[in-house]
């Protein structure tokens, strides 16, 4: 049952965040999406894994609450790891190092994690900054880009 509130509480969180996102404007054009992209992306993904937990069934097992206590602290303190980071690391490698923890908390091998993360941070990375034309923190890989 928690497992289904906090599916909800994730949809109704996403609404608000794309009912606040929906106005976003900048005083002057850099970016072709414009600022309301990014809000609205991450409202749509959150309201998909809202809507995953409220139509799944409960968990069952070695669980609090039906929610996995380990794997569930261990995501969250990546996300706050990642959120420190961020700006020092670079959008990149702070995103490889968040899917590292992460993808190890839902059953991967450290192997497959590493890899993962690594592609995941890579290819968000050039999507945003080419495909979106998106700024993002290079941090370290600045070094690999010569400077930029």
């Amino acid at each position: 049952m928690s497992d289904r509130i906090l599916g909800a509480a994730c949809l109704v969180t996403s609404a608000a965040m794309a009912w606040a996102a929906r106005d976003y404007a900048a005083a002057i054009s850099y970016e072709p999406v414009g600022p309301s992209a990014f809000p609205l992306l991450l409202a749509g993904l959150m309201a998909a894994g809202g809507a995953w937990l409220v139509a799944r069934p409960a968990l069952r097992g070695n669980s609090l609450h039906g929610v996995p206590a380990v794997p569930t602290a261990l995501c969250a303190l990546a996300v706050l790891v990642y959120a420190l980071l961020f700006q020092w690391l670079g959008f990149a490698a702070a995103t490889a190092a968040m899917a590292v923890p992460v993808g190890m908390a839902f059953g991967g091998s450290l192997k497959q994690s590493l890899a993962a993360g690594a592609g995941l941070g890579l290819a968000l990375f050039f999507l945003f900054d080419k495909a979106l034309d998106a700024v993002l923190p290079t941090g370290v890989l600045s070094f690999v880009l010569g400077g930029r």
